[in-house]
């Protein structure tokens, strides 16, 4: 048994009410079985055995706990103790009356009807106390609080409804589900009125303004659709916090908010090898370079979480380097991290540094990555820091023992057209060949745009939207990949632990999105219309493709465990061709762009400039 309650004037006026409903319960019974006109032979025989009828019950009551529950929060477990006092109860009486030669005549019937009684007044009791508490009763009467319609009749929707029936701002009309065999149905006496689709009828018959998308576990299409249909039906689309979230407890299932474009570019959680991770991190020394971008930073926070015996942030620019050290420094206070402003160009610095302190892992992340940026005046910079940076840095960790490096690449280095894509590109190739039998294990994993990355169109749309308009997207047809920063990073970390060295991981990133589309879904959440927000379309900028591929001609892609990971069969390389690209790439002075262009269709094939 778990420990008693400690008593106190809660549980005296709880003990009180079942004493009085034993007593009430005892009475009653006999009044019911003489059908309503007790002898009076037997009221006396009730009255002198009620003395010892309610001192027994009461001890069966506090054997089995009926204290320790809250009624405000009385559930099944408090009915199943009701149940088992009250069973132990009804057999001790007759027992006790019998031990204590208590000369009365007790009917049989009385001994059936009174546990029953007792059952109905306890539980009853505490049902209608609850529901007064969670202010069912003024609910039904309470008609000036906003319907909603709640999507969907799983588990959070069963919470959400339970918690909003307390609320004072909303009032649940109705649920919808896709589920047949729920239809007709209803939760906490909430109807479930029909499918995803019938959403408009419901809402212009019931007057309703909002909808909550309560499918937290479903998958990201299906939330997308009722997003959809929300905005066809003209009503605002709320939704319940993440499901990671709701399991943490970090929130409750009433926590509405409105969606986000993550909601409706969102997909479904990755699976990690958490075991895996701990044994790739834990205990290690990590250096992830690049570590002020946003692809860097949610790295090494995601690294964080698998506590290394030291994470190095390297970092050029000493602003960002000092945003994420400001963070760690109160996120993850315990955890020791070593900043370091430096160039991934530095052979000497990046020696010194790996000398001193031994990474076992390495994330390269430092790269210029803004493709029209690249793609005229800074084309050699592009060269240098992508692909020589990669190289020193990459050389530097096979020369003090690295176990892995792990390269941050694009799906824009799937038959470049830009010069960025083609640095990239040439990036894996550096890796590849650099690749040996034993030693450090070179792995390079390509993905497309992530969300909220510095240079991505979102914060550029934001701006554009905040000014009152118009959105410039370059093309109506062009399209591509999304997927969210941690969910790329988890990805990432996925691909370092399972390879095994020279493989280029591609990511699944799921269905493309044009980015006309991605203009309007950010219009809508925002809260206007295409009238007052309009979409101008400017053009293809320098190098950009109107689809981004994520696996070459010439490739081809193998399973592997992971199901959004696949590995790229690219074609080998050979060190005489590293060694003639760096011949090139380490040549005093800086190359014109036509020149670089030119020289770049002789390293890279695959390379074909717009």
């Amino acid at each position: 048994m778990t420990s008693l309650p400690r008593f106190n004037s809660r549980i005296a006026l709880a003990l009180l009410h079942d004493l009085s409903a034993a007593a009430a319960a005892w009475l009653i019974a006999y009044w019911l079985r003489f059908n309503l006109d007790i002898p009076p032979e037997f009221w006396t025989s009730a009255l002198a055995t009620l003395v010892w009828v309610v001192p027994l019950q009461a001890l069966a009551f506090w054997f089995f706990g009926l204290y320790r529950g809250i009624w405000r929060f009385a559930s099944l477990t408090d009915l199943r103790r009701i149940l088992m006092a009250v069973g132990v109860a009804a057999l001790l009486v007759p027992l006790g009356l019998m031990m204590f030669r208590i000369h009365a005549v007790v009917p049989r019937s009385v001994l059936l009807l009174d546990p029953l009684l007792l059952v109905l007044f306890m539980g009853g009791s505490r049902l209608l106390y609850r529901a007064w508490k969670e202010h069912r009763f003024s609910s039904l009467l309470q008609t000036e609080r906003e319907p909603l319609l709640v999507i969907g009749a799983g588990s959070a929707a069963a919470s959400l409804v339970r918690e909003l029936l307390q609320s004072k701002e909303w009032r649940v009309v109705g649920l919808l589900d896709n589920s047949a065999t729920k239809l007709g149905r209803d939760i906490h006496g909430v109807a479930i009125l029909g499918t995803l689709d019938s959403l408009s009828v419901h809402a212009r018959r019931m007057g309703v303004k909002h909808a909550v998308i309560a499918m937290p576990s479903a998958p990201h299409s299906v939330r997308r659709r009722a997003a959809q249909l929300c905005n066809e039906a003209g009503v605002t689309a709320l939704t319940v916090p993440a499901f990671e979230d709701l399991v943490s407890g970090k929130v409750t299932v009433s926590n509405l908010r409105k969606i986000e474009l993550d909601d409706l570019l969102g997909r479904d959680p990755v699976q990690l090898d958490d075991a895996g991770l701990h044994g790739l991190l834990w205990d290690q020394v990590v250096m992830v370079s690049g570590a002020g971008g946003s692809i860097g930073s949610e790295l090494a926070r995601q690294i964080a979480r698998y506590q290394p015996r030291l994470l190095i942030l390297f970092e050029l620019s000493e602003f960002a380097l000092y945003q994420i050290e400001q963070e760690f420094s109160s996120r993850f206070a315990s955890l020791p991290i070593l900043c370091i402003i430096g160039d991934v160009k530095n052979r000497a610095a990046l020696d010194d540094l790996m000398l001193r302190h031994r990474p076992t892992v390495v994330f390269h992340a430092a790269a210029y990555k803004h493709v029209p940026l690249m793609e005229q005046q800074n084309a050699w910079q592009a060269l240098q820091n992508n692909v020589l940076g990669t190289y020193t840095l990459a050389s530097a960790a096979q020369a003090h023992g690295v176990a892995k490096f792990v390269l941050i690449s694009t799906d824009k280095a799937v038959n470049p057209t830009n010069v960025m894509g083609t640095s990239k590109r040439s990036a894996e190739m550096v890796c590849q060949s650099l690749q040996q039998a034993a030693g450090t294990r070179f792995i390079a994993v390509r993905f497309g745009n992530v969300l909220g990355s510095s240079g991505s169109v979102i914060p550029k749309f934001q701006e554009q939207i905040a000014k009152g308009g118009p959105i410039t997207v370059t093309h109506p047809d062009i399209t591509r990949y999304f997927m969210s920063i941690p969910e790329a990073c988890q990805l990432v970390l996925q691909a370092g632990l399972m390879g095994t060295g020279g493989e280029i991981f591609v990511l699944d990133m799921g269905e493309p999105v044009k980015i006309a589309d991605l203009a309007r879904d950010m219009i809508r959440l925002s809260g206007y219309t295409e009238q007052e927000i309009k979409i101008v379309y400017s053009g293809l900028r320098p190098g950009e493709k109107l689809f981004e591929e994520l696996l070459a001609d010439d490739e081809h892609t193998l399973p592997t465990p992971h199901p959004k990971l696949r590995i790229a069969q690219a074609r080998d390389v050979d060190a005489e061709w590293l060694a003639a690209a760096l011949n090139w790439l380490m040549q005093d002075g800086v190359m014109a762009e036509a020149e670089v262009k030119q020289k770049l269709r002789e390293w890279v094939p695959e390379y074909t400039p717009k």
